[in-house]
């Protein structure tokens, strides 16, 4: 029996155009960030030579959290990601708060790493730490990325997959020629790390793998995101627990004094391949950065789109540009905010939200895994993981260990973060609007369940 499909919506809607492979490189670009080349030294302050092992756990760990954020993006084809997947859970108002948070990670990952890319080009060009100079070279290329967001999302994805390309060569150099550099002395564990400082180490591992939550949110232009989203979660954490893992292993196996290091990999590779490395090494960073701000660009507004859609924030943000087919307002508007923190340096505070935002929405998520998993039984084509709720309850018990090692500023600047949430939720006016997404539901349409819909119902 074939499948009926839901009428033509009466306004645009988004295209499908991203395919498995793209998604991949999504989900790669998010990870890989300036962290990798900051990581190797800050993980050796703390650890030292058993940064290379931690390095691996922690990915081990992380992988648990992606499992659960599998499973549930297998249920549904709408954007949204944790914020959706916590409102058909546990209600409107845990879901908004989740939405409410990751967004403003977003709008904070946006702006710190414009600046954070002005200093790296300061670099190679000086003048770009301040004035003039430094306010253009955080404004045009966040233009550039916002119009190419703005005019297709398959432009925004191919740009995202190319840049993905070009920021992981010089990591795949450094590791191709430095393993070979490698002075397996310094590898060596001599002592335990100091236990004090493992709540530290424990956050700053979690956060070089972080981004992987962002993967599913703009699920509602891919062409099957129920089946491709987990596929890509997965090779992504695959991957890049064996790219960072190499990378701590040649930085500590081949630059003395690492931990003391502003520029670790430059630096290294610097001792085994020459000067030219260095500048190979940071516009590699460079590289990554903007990947970063282009994923954040792409991904962040597909939140504030799915928000309001529910009826959070004004109706123009939840409208499909005619022609572009993308939530050109919500690309448009958190652009200009996040460009106007990077510029006052105001950003600063907002990024330490970063911290609790992420672990809201990881919390979130894996909360609401057992509870999907009872909404739809005998859905076809669902991801299902092994050992019962034995994933969910154990990265539940991960995102707790990371909650209870975060900063009391962080977790006041969280808790006020959430409050103002509270206002906003109170204070909406408008019912939720029709969804602006064409459904792709192949899971949805042969499940064994009594006549399933083709989404699960709004809370």
């Amino acid at each position: 029996m074939t499948a009926s499909h839901p009428p033509a919506p009466s306004r645009p809607t988004l295209v499908r155009a991203v395919s498995r492979w793209e998604i991949v490189g999504l989900a790669f670009n998010d990870v890989i960030g300036s962290g990798v080349y900051l990581l190797p030294a800050a993980a050796a302050a703390l650890l030292g030579a058993a940064s290379v092992g931690a390095v691996v756990l922690a990915g081990c760990a992380v992988a648990l959290l992606v499992l659960c954020f599998a499973e549930a993006a297998s249920y549904f084809d709408e954007p949204g990601g944790g914020y959706l997947y916590t409102r058909e859970a546990f209600g409107e108002f845990v879901g908004f708060e989740v939405g409410w948070m990751t967004w403003l990670a977003r709008i904070a990952s946006v702006a710190s790493l414009s600046a954070g890319f002005a200093l790296a080009t300061s670099f190679l060009w000086p003048e770009a730490a301040g004035g003039w100079q430094r306010a253009v070279v955080i404004t045009v290329p966040l233009l550039i990325l916002t119009w190419i967001n703005v005019i297709g999302v398959k432009a925004g994805a191919r740009v995202a997959v190319g840049l993905v390309v070009v920021k992981t060569l010089p990591l795949l150099l450094f590791i191709a020629v430095g393993i070979f550099a490698v002075d397996w002395s310094r590898v060596a564990v001599a002592e335990m790390p100091d236990p004090g400082v493992l709540g530290e180490a424990a956050l700053l591992l979690l956060f070089a793998y972080a981004g992987f939550e962002n993967t599913a949110a703009p699920a509602g232009e891919y062409k099957n995101p129920q089946r491709d989203v987990p596929f890509a979660l997965l090779v992504m954490i695959s991957m890049i627990t064996l790219l960072y893992a190499l990378v701590q292993l040649v930085a500590v196996g081949t630059l003395p004094g690492l931990a003391e290091s502003a520029s670790p990999l430059a630096d290294s590779a610097v001792l085994f391949m020459g000067a030219w490395a260095g500048i190979l090494m940071t516009i590699g960073a460079m590289l990554s950065i903007e990947g970063n701000v282009g994923n954040t660009t792409l991904v962040g507004p597909r939140y504030l789109f799915a928000l309001a859609q529910d009826g959070f924030g004004p109706a123009a943000l939840a409208r499909v540009h005619p022609v572009y087919r993308t939530p050109a307002a919500a690309i448009v508007i958190q652009s200009g905010v996040a460009l106007v923190l990077a510029l006052s340096g105001s950003f600063v505070g907002l990024a330490m939200l970063s911290i609790i935002a992420r672990l809201a929405t990881y919390v979130g998520t894996v909360a609401a895994v057992p509870i999907l998993r009872k909404r739809f039984p005998g859905r076809a084509g669902v991801v299902r993981l092994p050992g019962g709720y034995a994933i969910p309850v154990a990265a539940l018990a991960l995102c707790l260990v990371f909650l209870a090692s975060a900063e009391l500023s962080n977790l006041a600047a969280g808790a006020v973060a959430l409050l103002v949430g509270v206002v906003i939720y109170k204070m909406r006016r408008r019912p939720p609007m029709e969804p602006a997404v064409t459904h792709t539901t192949p899971a949805a349409a042969s499940a064994t369940a009594p006549a399933p819909p083709a989404q699960p119902p709004r809370s």
